[in-house]
């Protein structure tokens, strides 16, 4: 189980291997569809302001009107076909790891609140119904004879047929411990950690010479021995500094926090007995992961399907419905809800109880420095987190924390280690951040102090070691593009906040006389992408202008639907006026795939990509900030194919007669000297052209009217040669279809598969590079300290951020923002126990949990600068989790700065504030 979704293509295949007739349609197209309206988005006609700026999201209308769709909002009711009597249920989960469980206890419930059907651990086993991967997800429910291995562990399913009883007896149950029969005392099993990870690079004589040993160079039998002799050798130089070095190590600890999602985990499924067929509405980020194993799942089981159907949804999740096992449950309760719908829907009690939660993390880091010049010389760091009750993907957060704490720094040698445990907590996983806030956040409370320790100024001393471009990372790989770290620190240190700290903190410290005035400062670069993104998009133009887009993006409350409009300007002059996201059906290509971009090794691929149909994966979930340059390089290749082979010799034959027909005279101009004015093409001395005159000659001469395009991504594009016209086409996207002028304006069929001449695959040994492509973000934090109270309070924050070449501007602000107040919430309030003081013991709701408030983030008080992209053609970088990391840090910064006392621990709370000075 990677990070990605299962693709469209292993679905099908699944669905063919089990003799299941299976559908995937997104459920906004069929609610659409079922009241006689288009299913797809038509564009407004005031879609665009005077300078062709987006005015509006493409979600907006449906959002303010409260008619956006989101799974929470489907009752059986909604689904066109099914029944109208609907059925709930709810689970009993148990809070308390210490005793054998021996089952539920309903004598509370009178006779009329008893459920209609209560399914246990044995009802499982007697019908064959199990949790699809649980090594990854766990079981469904505990059985009867052993000891909980988490805090909050399903134990049984109650369906009530109508939702009075549902709801009385859900009112009953909750918060009675009575409802669980406990026995003799026992301990939880002890379990293996779901993920060690180490990385070690001995560097060459410079930050760009080949490097003595890395992950992304060696491997082999006796790598394991090398790793251990080259540790020893970090090890030993800590132990005993050369002259002139300096050892500093600190310990640190991240908490354990809610992503506190809007919309609780749900979902609604019906099991229609009569034609054995499964309907599945439920809240993912990952719905073919969803998809592929809820058919199994039921298709496994004794009571067995004949066709599976799927309608995925919008979401909001921060990563916790990526892969949450919350789903299955839906199928489960659907295989036994008597042929009725049942909607399982958890409130927020039960949300926090149950869904997937930020990984808690231990750091013990040492950092040598060169006194003398300031720069560092080694990294060794120790790190632990807290997996909790399942795997999920907590052997992967690992690597990546691991792999991020290097932060905007060069390091000559680094031993990175890190070891994530299993417990009895709530299961954390795929939370925004992915590791890399905790770890970076640590770095850069660290970096901070030894600045202060050496007498250097905090910006100067990350100046000294920010990693520049062509420096490696430390996995040993080269970072992507332009490192612009350095221009970062170098505009947070000539902004006043910096330069006036000092002055700024007597002139406050003398007007409020007991408080502490601090300003804090941090800066970090974040991986966006997996190392194996792929993205499918379509674009195409009818004879009277009329561009349509599909795509296989989903939205997740980013934007990204509305950025694809957007990128389609960047070709094409305009954006698609009609358009339509999570696609998944592509005939256009008939794309293979063994799903396996991180297994294959490189002979399998060379073997497997001979095979013109074949890629190493078809798509890739909402995930990892990867709308805006992975999916927008879709978008703008499709649009490359069709300005190339349909938009640019349609106008080339216009400039060259003046009326279209006949053939083109000779021109002597250039591809790359034209360009969209006010939506006409224009070129030096030629006669500007509107989208509509071209479109209609494109049609009219049969040219290239819509293409179909697949793009890969291993920390480089794939790229593929195709024969177009009279000669060959090479683009970095490795499948191509097309549809010539002619055909029937709204239709998507009439597409030609093109077979690539010849592809190249970036090398399966990237898959060792970590990560490549980063997103830099600094903050500047301005703030005081009540020593009293412990409270801190936000006085101003200003952020800079590299993010490449903004699609839609407001969009950026929007995350940024966002993710401010998130970061902040983590640095100031959030925090959960792990244990049966937390959430696992169904008593936390946000009457406990504290989120940030807009008083607590000095909303008005904010300023944010963009760097300005390197060229026109710079792309954009994904950035909705680097806007949360660095303000955490800065937070801490600039409470010491205040208080004159380094904290280690987050948040960091009035209590732990009021103990340091007291």
């Amino acid at each position: 189980m990677n990070r990605h979704g299962m693709t469209r293509r292993e679905f099908l295949r699944a669905a063919a291997a089990l003799g299941v007739t299976a559908t995937v349609a997104p459920l906004a197209r069929l609610l659409a569809a079922s009241s006689a309206a288009d299913a797809r988005l038509v564009a407004s006609p005031h879609w665009l302001d005077q300078a062709g700026n987006i005015r509006f999201r493409q979600d907006g209308i449906s959002k303010i009107t409260g008619s956006k769709v989101f799974a929470f909002d489907i009752r059986a009711r909604d689904m066109p076909g099914w029944p109208q009597q609907q059925a709930y249920a709810f689970m009993i989960r148990t809070t308390r790891c210490d005793r054998v469980y021996e089952g539920v206890d309903l004598s509370m419930l009178d006779d009329g609140l008893k459920p209609d059907r209560l399914v246990v651990a044995a009802d499982l086993k007697r019908d064959g119904v199990a949790m699809p991967e649980p090594d990854f997800y766990g079981q469904l429910l505990l059985a009867e004879g052993t000891v909980p291995t988490m805090l909050g562990q399903p134990a049984a399913l109650l369906v009530y047929h109508d939702y009075p009883r549902f709801r009385a007896a859900k009112a009953r149950l909750h918060f009675d411990p009575a409802v669980i029969r406990w026995g003799s005392e026992g301990a939880p099993v002890e379990r293996a950690p779901y993920g060690v990870s180490r990385f070690v690079r001995i560097g060459g004589a410079t930050p760009y010479d080949d490097d003595v040993f890395s992950p992304m160079i060696h491997e082999g039998p006796d790598t394991d021995e090398a790793v251990a002799a080259h540790a020893k050798t970090i090890a030993d130089l800590l132990a005993a500094p050369p002259p002139g070095q300096r050892v500093f190590e600190r310990q640190f600890a991240s908490q354990s926090v809610d992503p506190a999602a809007l919309e609780p985990d749900n979902g609604t499924a019906w099991y229609d007995r009569a034609t054995r067929t499964l309907h599945l509405v439920a809240a993912t980020q990952a719905p073919y992961v969803v998809a592929t194993q809820a058919m199994t799942m039921a298709k496994a089981s004794r009571l067995g399907i004949d066709a599976f159907r799927f309608y995925p949804t919008s979401t909001v999740g921060y990563g916790q419905k990526e892969h949450s096992s919350f789903p299955y449950y839906v199928t489960m309760a659907a295989l036994y809800g008597d042929g009725r719908p049942v909607r399982l829907a958890l409130d927020r009690w039960e949300h926090f109880q149950s869904a997937i939660k930020r990984h808690a993390f231990w750091f013990d880091t040492q950092i040598a420095v060169d006194t003398h010049t300031g720069k560092f010389t080694a990294l060794k760091s120790q790190m632990a987190a807290d997996g909790g009750g399942t795997a999920n993907f907590s052997a992967a957060v690992g690597q990546v924390a691991a792999t991020a704490i290097q932060s905007i720094y060069y390091f000559p040698l680094n031993d990175l280690s890190v070891t994530v445990h299993a417990s009895r907590a709530v299961t954390a996983g795929s939370m925004r951040g992915f590791g890399t806030l905790q770890s970076m956040t640590s770095m850069e409370m660290m970096v901070d102090e030894i600045a202060q320790v050496l007498g250097i100024d905090a910006i100067e001393l990350r100046r000294r070691n920010v990693l520049h471009t062509g420096m490696k990372n430390t996995q040993g790989a080269v970072p992507a593009g332009s490192m612009r770290a350095h221009e970062l620190l170098d505009n947070a240190a000539a902004h006043p906040l910096w330069r006036e700290r000092d002055r700024r903190k007597k002139v406050y410290e003398a007007k409020r006389p007991g408080y502490f005035y601090g300003v804090g400062f941090a800066c970090v670069q974040k991986d966006y992408g997996t190392g194996a993104e792929a993205a499918i998009a379509q674009i195409q133009f009818d004879a009277k202008g009329g561009i349509r887009l599909r795509h296989v993006v989903t939205e997740i409350g980013t934007g990204a639907t509305t950025s694809q409009i957007q990128v389609v300007t960047d070709m094409l002059g305009r954006p698609a006026q009609t358009v339509e996201f999570a696609v998944v059906d592509w005939p256009e290509l008939k794309l293979v795939s063994n799903e396996n971009p991180y297994g294959n090794t490189q002979a399998e691929e060379d073997r497997f990509s001979k095979n013109p149909h074949w890629v190493p994966t078809l798509t890739s979930p909402a995930s990892a900030s990867n709308s805006a340059f992975y999916m927008s390089h879709a978008t703008r290749e499709a649009a490359r194919v069709l300005f190339d082979y349909g938009i640019w010799p349609a106008a080339m034959a216009i400039w060259g007669n003046g009326s279209g027909g006949g053939q083109a005279a000779p021109l002597s101009i250039r591809r790359e000297d034209a360009r969209w004015v006010d939506g006409m093409l224009v070129a030096p001395s030629l006669e500007p052209l509107s989208f509509e005159r071209i479109a209609m000659v494109a049609h009219q001469r049969g040219l290239v009217t819509g293409a179909t395009v697949h793009t890969f991504n291993r920390w480089a594009w794939a790229s593929a040669r195709f024969p177009m016209g009279s000669g060959t086409y090479e683009a970095p996207i490795d499948a191509l279809a097309v549809r010539y002028g002619g055909a029937a304006d709204e239709s998507t069929h009439g597409y030609t598969f093109v077979p690539r001449v010849s592809v190249d695959y970036p090398p399966t040994q990237r898959n060792k590079a970590g990560v490549v492509y980063y997103a830099p973000h600094a903050s500047l934090v301005e703030l005081a300290v009540n020593p009293g109270t412990g409270e801190v309070d936000l006085l101003s924050h200003h952020h800079v951020m590299d993010c490449g070449r903004m699609i839609v501007p407001a969009f950026v602000s929007g995350q940024h923002q966002g993710g401010i107040a998130m970061g902040i919430g983590h640095a100031l309030y959030e925090e959960l126990p792990r244990y049966e003081e937390g959430p696992g013991n169904g008593q936390w709701n946000f009457n406990r949990y504290r989120l940030p408030r807009a008083s607590d983030v000095a909303v008005w008080r904010q300023t944010a600068q963009y760097l300005p992209p390197l060229s026109p053609s710079d792309p954009p970088k994904g950035i909705a989790e680097v806007v949360m990391i660095p303000v955490v840090a800065a937070i801490a910064n600039g409470v010491a700065h205040a208080t004159g006392k380094r904290f280690y621990e987050l948040p960091l709370s009035p209590e732990r504030i009021k103990a340091a000075l007291a």
